[in-house]
């Protein structure tokens, strides 16, 4: 087999800002603010309560910058608060064809990275970012997301965190053989279990977190002489052939340096899984176009790709009566039955008083779920989906969805995009403080614009400090 490890880690040790075009530095700060509102409103869920009081009783408060809230910690103990937060609301970016979140572990790893590495300017911080875009969603291409799945394994974490070592090691300048030794490093550090979907459990939304955190220190391993194996990928008991039964080598390397796998990268307008988008799409647009309102419900029929059943679909009797957020997160059913009663399905209809609902509850008894071979066609780079709702006077509507908003080919444009962080961050800030955020991601290039900005998006004492700085 091709030297596949040394092949990406060559490339990503190489890539500068300078190799980048204008579309690929655009979209980072694009995926960067989606990042910074979904870890903001993330600041404010149950689940990352535990880690900042853990992070307040640790006695070593560090430099860098924990989102949202007002205090800061390590390097690595800030990235794992927020990889945490950001994906706890189920709205981070999404690479389609690697089924990976990539966003959140990437952005956690080099905000943190470049605060503590002195002189990390925008160019540099673009550079080690979409170098770890490319690493992880490869990788996680090359497994094949059906099954990576089938084996228990969650992409973010098990694939994120070689990208996220790669990022780390690009922001404190290690030479090419220690960042393949980093990469290395990271292979023994590759975990993140779906059991959660067992009984709607936290670790998915601590699995970014971890990614990025250990991705850090196998950076920081490496720069002190650490030696990891050259070979991760590739070898007899390297990564491909542990966690997939039919990996793809071939797509690690396929095209690298032509196509930018960051401009792949997919935004979630809705906050649950990914394989729930499209569906709830379909039937938001045919519950506005015809005005179907759920009284009027029979039957409503939803295909889901066979990627997403096990994870939306499964176990049945969970996914009909979610008992939690992350049970409604990842319930087909429930999404149904939101889109069709509030026509949205955004933070605000992810709540106990929904899925507790008479009226949510017997939406859901009616959702029908199927599988259908005609949207399995061109999975993983296209997740459609076809829905039908079926009225109580004989009447039905169908509506086929190829692309999700949010996808390149049916993208949110930077207003939209802006709405959406507005949404999420007007939760903790102010509007202007929101505002500022948003040109300052627009414009960030100077270290001192970089410090200023994780500065915004943190707590009050920090926005102190820079007002009087």
């Amino acid at each position: 087999m091709d030297p596949l490890t040394r092949t990406l880690v060559h490339f990503s040790h190489g890539l500068n800002s300078s190799d980048l075009s204008s579309e690929v530095v655009e979209r980072v700060k694009y995926l960067l603010l989606d990042y910074l509102g979904v870890a903001i409103a993330g600041s404010l869920t149950e689940s990352s309560q535990p880690i900042y009081r853990m992070l307040a009783r640790s006695g070593s408060p560090g430099p860098c910058t924990v989102i949202g809230a007002a205090r800061q910690a390590s390097a690595e103990s800030a990235a794992l608060a927020n990889g945490t937060a950001a994906h706890s609301v189920e709205l981070d970016d999404t690479h389609q064809a690697g089924s990976i979140h990539p966003g959140v572990v990437m952005f956690s790893t080099a905000i943190a990275l470049s605060e503590i590495q002195p002189g990390v300017d925008g160019g540099q911080f673009v550079a080690a970012v979409v170098a770890g875009y490319e690493v992880a969603t490869r990788i996680a291409m090359s497994v094949q997301p059906k099954y990576h799945y089938e084996l228990g394994f969650h992409p973010t974490s098990t694939c994120g965190v070689f990208g996220a070592a790669v990022a780390a090691a690009k922001l404190l300048r290690l030479s090419e053989e220690q960042m393949l030794s980093a990469v290395g490093i990271a292979g023994s550090m590759a975990a993140g279990s779906l059991e959660f979907l067992a009984d709607g459990t936290w670790t998915k939304r601590l699995h970014p977190g971890l990614a990025a955190q250990n991705g850090i220190l196998a950076a920081k391993l490496a720069a002190e002489g650490f030696r990891g194996p050259t070979t991760i990928l590739e070898g007899r008991d390297g990564f491909l052939r542990a966690y997939s039964r039919k990996p793809k080598p071939e797509l690690i390397t396929k095209r690298l340096g032509k196509n930018y796998e960051i401009l792949r990268t997919s935004i979630k307008p809705h906050a649950c899984c990914r394989y729930m988008q499209s569906p709830i799409d379909g039937l938001i647009e045919l519950a506005v176009k015809h005005d179907i309102h759920a009284d009027q419900v029979e039957r409503i029929e939803v295909a889901v790709l066979k990627a997403g059943w096990p994870l939306v679909c499964l176990p049945r009797k969970r996914k009909y009566a979610p008992s939690n957020i992350v049970d409604a997160q990842f319930s087909m059913p429930f999404g149904a039955a939101a889109a069709l009663v509030s026509r949205a399905a955004g933070l605000d209809q992810f709540t106990a008083e929904n899925f507790h609902s008479p009226q949510f509850k017997n939406l859901m008894g009616k959702v029908l779920l199927q599988q259908d071979k005609r949207i399995e066609k061109n999975f993983p780079e296209e997740w459609p989906a076809i829905v039908q709702i079926h009225l109580k006077n004989g009447k039905h509507v169908e509506k086929r969805v190829r692309y999700p908003k949010g996808d390149p080919e049916n993208p949110l444009s930077w207003q939209a995009m802006s709405a959406k962080f507005h949404s999420l961050a007007t939760r903790v800030f102010p509007a202007t403080r929101c505002d500022q955020i948003i040109a300052s991601v627009k414009t960030m290039k100077s270290p001192a614009d970089l410090r200023n900005l994780w500065k915004l998006a943190a707590g009050p004492d920090a926005l102190s400090a820079l007002s009087n700085g």
